[in-house]
Order: C-alpha cells, then structure tokens, then sequence
C-alpha cells in the first residue's frame, strides 16, 4: 500500500455525522411522542409469558438443586443443565452475540441454523467434565489452538499479552485491559469464521484463523493504548495533544509518523506504545483488501474522532445541545463494531452495515447506564451523568433512559421487522441490565435512579419494574463469562504475586543457609575447595529446587521448615555441582555462570573438579542431618539421592556423546529428563518421602516432574538462542559453538516452542491427579515457561 494515501477527514466525518444525525432525529421525534411506551407495553406483555413462571406448593418442593449465585461460573453452568435450562439460556447468548458482533438478523433461516450449531457445540464443551475446569486456562487454550492448528499463534498471543499487561501503568487496570482485548479478538475470530466458506480446506482455515487472531489483537491494541490511555489522565495536558495528533496523523495519511522526541514525563511508556501500534498498523494495513482500505481508514478515523469529541467535553459545561451529546454516541459505538469486518477485508455488506449502525447506541446506552456512578464520579459526559447533574435546569435535555427503551423499540419494530425472536432476546437483555444494575447498587439506590430517569412514565415504568422482580430466564452467557474472566485474571494475578513473593522471601532463607564454614580444628589457613564451593554457591542462582522443596514439604505436606533445611541445602549442593562440572573445559566450556566468572576461570581445573565432588558428598552429609525423622525414610532418601546423582552423570555423557549427532526428539527427551527433570523430580519427591506420600500420589509427581524438566530444557534451549545475555548472566550461542544437540538444533526454533507447550500441557493435565492443593506448582510451570533468564 502507498504511505502517501490519504483520506478526507472532514469529508467523510461529516458524512458520517448526518447520518447520525438523520438517525438521533427520528430517535428524537419517537421519544417526544412516546411511541414506545404503548408499543412496548404490548411486547412485554407477550414477552412475559416467557419469563413470569407461576409455582405450586409442590413444585418449590419438586424442582431440586436451588439456583447458585451466577458468580460461580462452573456451578451455575451445571445447574442450568440440571435443571434443563441449558439449551435455552445459550440460545438466548448466542442470538445476541449474533445481532450485536455479527450484524445478524434473527429471521434468517441460515442464521438460525448457525445459531443452533454454535449451541450445540459449546454445551458439549460446557458440560465436558474434563474441559470444563480449563475455560481460561493456558493449556486450555493451547489445547484449542492445537485443534485448529494455530499453536503458534496463540504462543506470539499469550506473550504479546504478557508484555502490554507488564508495561501498562498502574494506574490502568490491566485484567480489564487484557478482557478488553481477548473480547475483540475473539469477535474479530468470529467475524472470520462466519465469513469462511463450506468448503474451506483444513490449510486455509488454519491460514485464516492465524490472520484473524494477529488482526484481532492489532486491533484490540487501540483500546488499551488509545480510548482507556487518554480516558486514565496519565498524560499531561501537552502529552494528550502530542499523542492525539500522532493517532491523527496516520490515520489521515495511512503512516505512522517517526517519534522522534517528546516532550513530557511519559517518553519511555510513549516510545513502547508507539513501537507496539506501529507494528499493529502496519499488520493491518498490509492485510487490507485493495477495496476495503479506503472504508478501513474512515471508519477509523471516525470511531478515533468521535471519541476525541466526546473526551474533550467537560461535566461543568452546561450548554451542551442533545446532538452534541448523542449524535458522538451513535457515531463511535456504530464504528466500532462495523470495523471489525474491514480488518477483516470481508466484502462489503449493506445490510449488515445498517443494523449494525442502529443497533450500536442501544450497547452505549446500556453501557453508560450501568457505569453512571463511576463516569460521574470521573467527570466523564456521558447522556446519564449530563442529565443527572443538570435535568432539573434543562428542560430541553432527553431523558436517556428514555432514549433508551426507544431505542429498543426503534430496533423491535423498524430494524428487524418485529421479529419475535429479536423482541424476546432483546427485551431479555433489557430486563437483565436492570437486575444486574440493581444487584450492584442495592434497592434504595436503586429506587433512587428510576424515580428520576423513570418518573415520566409512571405505568411503563411500573411494568418494567414488576418484570424486573418476577422475570426469571434473561441471564447471558457472555455477562456470565465477563465476570468469571475477570475474576480469573485477578484471582491470577493475586495468585502471581503470592507465588513471586514465595519465591523471593524463600530464596533468602535459602542464600542465608548455604554457606559452608570452615571447621575450627582445620590446620590450614586457606581451603581452596571450602572457598570456591562458596564463590560459586554465592553466585545469583535461582533456587528453584529448594525452593520447589520447601513449598513441598511446609505448604503442601506440613513439615517444618527448620526440620527440612538440610534437604533444601543438599538440593542446592547437588544441583551446584552438576554446573561446575557442566562449565569446565572438558563439557561446555563456560566463560561465565550465574552473572560471574566461572569456577576454573576464577581458580583451575582441577579444583573445580574437586569442589564439584565436594558438593555431592557434602550433599549427601546433609541429608543425614534429617535427625527429626525415622531413619528408614531418611535412608531411603538419601538411596533415591545417590541414584538421582549416578543418573544425572549418565544424561551429562549422553549430552556430551551427543555433540555433532543426530539424535531423535526420543533421545533429547531422555537426555533432557536425566540432565534436568531428575533434579526436578527430587525436589518434589523428596519432600513427599518424608511426609510418607501414597505410591499413586509419587508416581503423579514423577510424571509433573519429568515435563516440568523437558519443558525447562527447552526454555533454556530457546533461551541460548533468542535471550539478553545480561538478563541470563551467562553469554547465549553457547549450544551452537560446542555442537550440542538441543531441541532448537534438532526441531527449529517454531517446532521446539510447540514441544515446550505441549509439556507444558501435559505436566499441568498431570496436576489434576495430584489430591493436593497445586496452585504453586501452576505458577511454577508458568514461570518456567515464561521466564527470561
């Protein structure tokens, strides 16, 4: 595409803007008559038949399991499917989906096919009692994306994602950040997926489920970046102007404007949002269909401008006109949605651009009513705020709410030809908002907001609320998967900081027990052995196996931590000496360890090799100061350790026979698991031996331990080849210039991240049959994989 195209900003707002205005005018002249109070009092009165169930004495004693609070998201999905409530609650949330993301009419025979189609399969997936547990899941996802065949894409996703959420402000609320973005990307995956023909091949699905996924995000990546960026008042005043401009500019021209300086406080955020949406951009454009590139750029431009228009206004401002007030409103929720099948490139569709045009202020309003409270105490205009702040001056200003149900009947009756199927989805939806509002703020507050925004319609609003006490059946899937996501990502994201404040606090401990003194009766001043065993041990290592240990053995089997520290010392010992002998001349030859010189660089050879069977004996020492438990179990430990030393040989000769062969994914496997899954294993099993674990319970253990340490390898393999050595503290291409055979030498670099995953996978399936509580082990399989050093 040429960077020179342009598009006529003004033209084509101003365009836009009529039609808006068209549409407020009508909406307008509706309200002023009250048509809709008459109209929609005859489709509720159909409607309610539906959903105002009468019940006998009999059947509150008949109809069993009582109905869970819908914040529980996997009991509430049962009891809808107990209670045969199931199909038509998902009928209901997929039908809106439909209308809302797709631009679908209801009446259409093919569209209800497809409708009935989606039912089917989610149910089989809600009520599959091994996919349930993994609606969010990273290896739930994974999982998926193996079906479709789109791995790697989701791997690009998840770290794309992982990134935008550490680089966002705290000020920004990064799990709404990241909902916001996982919502359009899965509606632009929608979009794709409807607009794919019957006989698709399985390759070209793959192809454009990858795109839509890579466009979804790009795409998402403006609503973090740009609409929630400007709303946070992060930027200054100045900042604002600069950044506004910027977004202007390339939409306009078609290019992003270099970034040359900036002037303000937030240079570093700026310069990493501004490489992230370049890159976004410029995905799109490159993806954009010769003709649908001019509609890509002015429905951008006017979703962008509408909002700007929008944002500057100013809650102290009492003159603003209703056109100023509703006609931004109709202009960025319709741009919004109608974009998304120009990212697409989908051919263009008339229909569906017009019902998606009317329909978009009815989510605006409905948005915009249930966050009034918040926008008002930001000083947000929206239709709510303006009007609660000045009704009582302006006798002129429309009642939103009112607006609102004309909304509703404008769609009803005008836009879908008084479907009965619309007017039972919408008017579901309707009377949801309203519960669900009503939930959150409490009656009185509740009472409160209607005797305003309601008091007009005294016999309308009475109905409404009688239905908003008796209607039962108007609950959404996608409401009820909005808060369990949320939910999610936070419980995640406390679930993460208590994992990296574990991991902190028990490295310390750690780092403070490892020092070996030297004996007082020692004849000789100097002990090089003791003196590099400390050098090295002093080193920034990870800790990982005594700390895996620890959790083990205090949070998981109730030892005390004092009664296991001999343990957590000999893991470290052993595992210290496995990388003095991996450094040396005669293996990996390596310069640097653990951000400093290696042990024969700072002393010799040969006193490395001694210190390294230092290590293994003094390991071994260690394990018999386990005094606090029966000596049976401590022998049979310390049998398991030496085993593990002997084997963990065998896989470094195998490592090193390796060199400059060919070996199979089978042989890496075995190799990888004896280098690295066997010290992960010991951590985890030594613990249990003391606690006297189950065979069943050992044996899940072995097999966690056995992919956590593939995938490890693998990391650490990915790591040599695309990691900052400054993060790793140790110099990366080490594995090419010895001639090891990794899983990047031997699969690729795509191929050997799709192993990592399906390890990945595997280890944490492997959780599920451990009777324990395991959410330190997720985060530590997360961390794995995850990490950058």
């Amino acid at each position: 595409m040429n960077d020179k195209f342009i598009i006529n900003a003004d033209e084509c707002y101003q365009k836009a803007e009529q039609k808006a205005a068209h549409y407020f005018k009508t909406l307008n002249m509706q309200v002023m008559q009250k048509n809709y109070v008459q109209t929609l009092t005859d489709d509720i009165q159909l409607w309610k038949h539906n959903h105002i169930h009468q019940y006998s004495i009999l059947s509150l004693f008949s109809r069993g399991k009582r109905k869970p609070d819908s914040s529980g998201y996997h009991k509430y999905i049962s009891w809808l499917d107990y209670t045969g409530k199931l199909d038509n609650y998902l009928d209901r949330s997929m039908s809106y989906i439909f209308m809302r993301d797709l631009g679908k009419a209801l009446n259409s025979p093919d569209t209800q096919e497809r409708i009935r189609s989606v039912v089917d399969s989610l149910k089989i997936h809600l009520t599959n009692r091994e996919e349930k547990e993994e609606t969010f899941s990273m290896a739930g996802l994974y999982r998926t994306a193996q079906k479709e065949g789109v791995e790697l894409s989701l791997i690009w996703l998840m770290n794309k994602l992982k990134t935008v959420s550490s680089n966002l402000p705290k000020e920004m609320d990064a799990e709404q950040a990241k909902r916001k973005l996982i919502k359009i990307i899965a509606g632009v995956i929608m979009q794709e997926i409807e607009e794919m023909k019957g006989d698709i091949s399985p390759e070209e699905r793959t192809q454009k489920l990858d795109k839509a996924i890579r466009l979804g995000y790009s795409y998402g990546l403006t609503y973090p970046f740009i609409d929630d960026l400007l709303d946070a008042k992060i930027l200054s005043t100045e900042e604002e102007k600069l950044y506004s401009e910027l977004i202007r500019t390339t939409l306009v021209t078609g290019a992003v404007p270099e970034l040359t300086e900036w002037v303000g406080e937030n240079e570093d955020l700026i310069r990493y949002i501004h490489s992230e949406l370049r890159d976004a951009f410029e995905y799109i454009k490159d993806h954009q269909r010769q003709e649908t590139r001019q509609h890509f750029f002015e429905q951008s431009y006017v979703f962008f401008n509408s909002q700007e228009v929008d944002r500057v206004k100013d809650l102290s401002n009492a003159n603003y006109t209703n056109e100023e007030l509703y006609i931004p409103i109709i202009l960025k929720s319709a741009s919004s949605r109608l974009i998304v099948r120009s990212v697409i490139g989908a051919s263009e569709d008339k229909e569906f651009d017009n019902r998606t045009f009317f329909y978009g202020i009815y989510n605006q309003l409905a948005d915009d009513f249930a966050d009034m409270f918040d926008d008002m105490k930001d000083g947000a205009v929206t239709p709510y705020t303006y009007y609660l702040k000045y009704h009582d001056k302006r006798k002129d200003l429309i009642n939103p709410f009112e607006l609102y149900w004309t909304v509703i009947s404008n769609l009803i009756h005008n836009v879908y030809d008084s479907d009965a199927k619309t007017r039972e989805v919408i008017l579901d939806r309707a009377i949801n908002g309203l519960k669900r509002f009503k939930e959150r703020v409490g009656n009185e507050k509740y009472k409160e907001v209607m005797h305003l925004f309601a008091s007009g319609n005294p016999k309308f609003n009475r109905l409404l609320q009688d239905m908003v006490r008796k209607a039962d059946d108007v609950d959404f899937f996608d409401k009820l998967l909005r808060d369990h996501m949320i939910t999610t990502l936070k419980n995640e994201r406390k679930e993460q900081e208590d994992f990296s404040n574990t991991i902190k606090t028990v490295r310390n401990q750690i780092n403070n027990i490892l020092n070996i003194p030297k004996t007082e009766n020692l004849s000789f001043v100097y002990d090089p052995i003791i003196d590099a065993a400390n050098y090295i041990l002093e080193g920034d290592g990870k800790r990982l196996r005594p700390i895996v240990s620890w959790f083990m053995g205090v949070n998981v089997y109730g030892l005390k931590s004092s009664a296991i520290e001999p343990l957590l010392k000999s893991l470290e010992y052993m595992h210290t000496a496995s990388l003095i002998i991996d450094d040396l001349p005669s293996q990996d030859n390596a310069s640097t360890r653990r951000g400093r010189p290696t042990l024969h660089e700072v002393y010799n050879v040969a006193i490395s090799e001694l210190t390294g069977l230092y290590l293994t004996q003094k390991a071994i020492s260690e394990q018999t100061a386990l005094d606090q438990f029966d000596s049976k179990t401590v022998l049979k430990l310390i049998q398991y350790s030496a085993q593990v030393t002997a084997d963990m040989c065998r896989g470094q000769a195998m490592d090193l026979d390796s060199r400059g062969k060919h070996m199979t994914l089978e042989q890496l496997n075995m190799m990888c698991f004896y280098k690295t899954g066997l010290g992960f294993e010991a951590s985890l099993l030594m613990p249990a031996f003391l606690a006297n674990a189950k065979d069943s319970e050992m044996e899940a253990l072995k097999k966690f331990a056995r992919h956590a340490g593939i995938a490890f390898q693998i990391k650490d393999d990915l790591l040599d080849v695309e990691g900052d050595p400054t993060l790793l503290g140790k110099l990366t291409g080490k594995d090419a210039e010895n001639n090891n055979s990794t899983f990047v030498s031997i699969l690729g670099e795509e191929a050997a991240k799709k192993e990592m995953w399906e390890n990945y996978c595997s280890a944490m399936e492997t959780l599920k049959d451990i009777p324990r509580t395991t959410t330190f082990l997720k985060h530590f399989l997360n961390y794995i994989i995850n990490r950058d050093h």
